[in-house]
């Protein structure tokens, strides 16, 4: 049976503005199956806009009925965009990466880091302060980081990723805030060699 692939988060897992075969999670099941890791297509639970707490309820609704072999994690921006604190974020983020640990089972479980809209077309036509933007995100990504250090979670730091031509028109989709297929093979580039080693352990 090939692997269970389960990929958890908001617009930046399913890859809003993409044909689904281009989003990031899409794109790693197919660079894992070029590395012989003989590994289904993800399921998806995710939806553009949602926070960690709205994901939490998310994953509830859809009762994933089995154990995954690998599960990715995407979650933190609709926090820090709707003005969340850092305490908030923190409190949601417990209780989704115990539930996301319950659902990898033994399997390989990661986090991706959340990326810096604060560059884009998008964030500029708000009026957003790209470096306000920044330095919250960057919060953020260190609270999810210790979390995840202190459970043993794999975390990827996709981050300076997306802030390297992140508003280059090439990285983004016709909205001028989501990533692209080329920043996401960007993206799949850096949590491969990490799902791979976690998807080898015996």
């Amino acid at each position: 049976m090939p692997l269970r692939f389960l990929a958890l988060g908001d617009s930046y897992t399913i890859g809003e503005g993409l044909a689904l075969a281009d989003n990031w999670p899409m794109q790693l099941a197919r660079a894992l199956r070029r590395r012989g890791v003989d590994l289904d297509d993800p399921q998806v639970i995710a939806t553009t806009g949602w926070t960690s707490e709205e994901l939490t309820a998310g994953i509830a609704l859809a009762a994933p009925a089995h154990r995954w072999d690998l599960v990715t994690l995407g979650i933190g921006v609709n926090d820090q965009y709707r003005g969340r604190s850092e305490a908030a974020y923190r409190a949601a983020l417990v209780d989704l990466l115990d539930t996301s640990m319950r659902l990898a089972g033994d399997g390989a479980l990661l986090m991706l880091s959340i990326p810096d809209w604060g560059m884009t077309p998008f964030a500029r036509a708000e009026g957003q302060d790209a470096a306000r933007v920044s330095a919250q995100i960057d919060r953020f990504n260190h609270v999810a980081r210790a979390l995840c250090d202190d459970r043993g979670i794999a975390f990827v730091d996709i981050t300076p990723l997306s802030r390297d031509g992140g508003d280059d028109k090439a990285m983004l989709v016709a909205d001028g805030l989501h990533p692209s297929a080329a920043m996401y093979a960007r993206w799949v580039d850096a949590v491969l060699p990490v799902a791979q080693r976690l998807l080898a352990r015996p």
